[in-house]
């Protein structure tokens, strides 16, 4: 077998891992509608994928103001948990491990998005730069646009949120995933609040780095309240910033962010949180995550770590061979793969991805592409 250190089983939380191989969450705009519910078709995506050590979802909303994207899923209704337990059984008579990621958008988002055409929610009422929305703009069909001018969000309305969190992550369990992952990263909602640049709040959610991980610390520990700390991830982008691409996805870089993000990650090993994923940069010309910055995560935190970004079976193995990370995610290469781990075990040729059919559309691109066959 190639790459031994990827195929070590591995605890994490209250599961045994037969891998190190990670299907990280990637949007893929394919629920059914209305409703935004995952469908069959997403179900048959996923079970291809279940040779993976874990598998994280795509980004799913916890309400309907958590929505930046026309067409990803939701769960916050009962249709939604319902059509979510179709793909977790799925996954599971392959022997596979599911979590859904809980997102919020705030205001990467439109207001032909919110209900009543009302304005997105943020920490301050700041717009997004260099970052698009999506929305539908007829059947099937839809456009990247401006995020709209979001309206900050009252007291009163955090503290209604950091509990929308955790009844979807009742959500999930009852729909059988075997844990949640926080989104807290790509200048969504609660990255939002972690950075200086989004939150310019005089009350205790704004102001110190302190008060600006309060939402994330409330989060985690309402979370870690309703399923267990043990069945809880957290996932940061400390240096994912915006770019002048129409890409669907950013983040915010802290003016010191190797501080802010070991200050972030203390809260989860407070919490007893049982992964911390973290998300490099992926483009071309991206800064490097400093090594020094993996030395301060793993001091840092008792959980596993796992990282995404463009990996190789080589430089992933080499990271968990370092003692630097357990868990190694494979986005792009996974979606074009269905059989990646058998892939990489054997070092078999992998498919190439086809850009075109990421986001939107039906089986093409999402369930069509072909195990390896000699």
């Amino acid at each position: 077998m190639k790459h031994a250190a990827l195929f070590t089983p591995i605890d994490m939380g209250r599961i045994t891992l037969k891998n190190r191989i990670v299907l990280p969450p990637l949007t893929r705009q394919r629920s059914a509608q209305p409703g935004d519910i995952a469908t069959d078709l997403m179900a048959t995506y996923y079970r291809q994928r279940a040779g993976a050590g874990f598998m994280v979802s795509e980004g799913t909303q916890i309400e309907p103001r958590g929505q930046g994207y026309a067409w990803t899923p939701g769960i916050y209704s009962q249709a939604q948990v319902d059509g979510w337990r179709k793909v977790t059984e799925a996954v599971h008579a392959e022997g596979g491990v599911i979590f859904a990621q809980l997102w919020h958008v705030g205001r990467v988002s439109h207001n032909a998005l919110q209900p009543d055409g009302q304005a997105p929610v943020a920490p301050s009422a700041i717009q997004a730069q260099k970052v698009k929305a999506f929305i539908q703009t007829g059947p099937g069909v839809g456009e990247l646009v401006q995020p709209s001018l979001p309206r900050a969000l009252e007291l009163a309305e955090i503290r209604d949120l950091v509990g929308q969190y955790a009844q979807a992550a009742r959500n999930a369990i009852d729909a059988g995933f075997d844990g949640v992952e926080i989104h807290a990263a790509n200048g969504y909602l609660v990255n939002q609040f972690i950075s200086a640049h989004s939150n310019q709040r005089d009350d205790a959610y704004g102001g110190s780095l302190e008060n600006r991980l309060r939402f994330l610390r409330e989060i985690v520990d309402a979370v870690a309240a309703a399923v267990g700390a043990d069945r809880l991830g957290v996932r940061f982008t400390p240096l994912f910033t915006g770019t002048d691409q129409d890409r669907v996805y950013i983040g915010l870089v802290e003016e010191d962010p190797h501080t802010t993000y070991i200050e972030a990650i203390k809260v989860l090993k407070a919490a007893g949180v049982a992964y911390v994923s973290i998300a490099e940069a992926d483009w071309d010309n991206a800064p490097d995550l400093p090594e020094s910055l993996r030395r301060d995560v793993r001091a840092n935190f008792s959980g596993k770590i796992l990282y995404a970004g463009r990996y190789t079976a080589e430089r992933g193995e080499r990271l968990i061979e370092a003692g630097l990370a357990d868990l190694i995610a494979f986005g792009r290469p996974f979606i074009a793969n269905p059989d990646l781990p058998e892939r990489i075990a054997n070092g078999w040729p992998l498919n190439p991805l086809d850009p075109a059919t990421v986001y939107g559309g039906t089986e093409k691109g999402l369930t069509d592409y072909p195990t390896y066959s000699d």
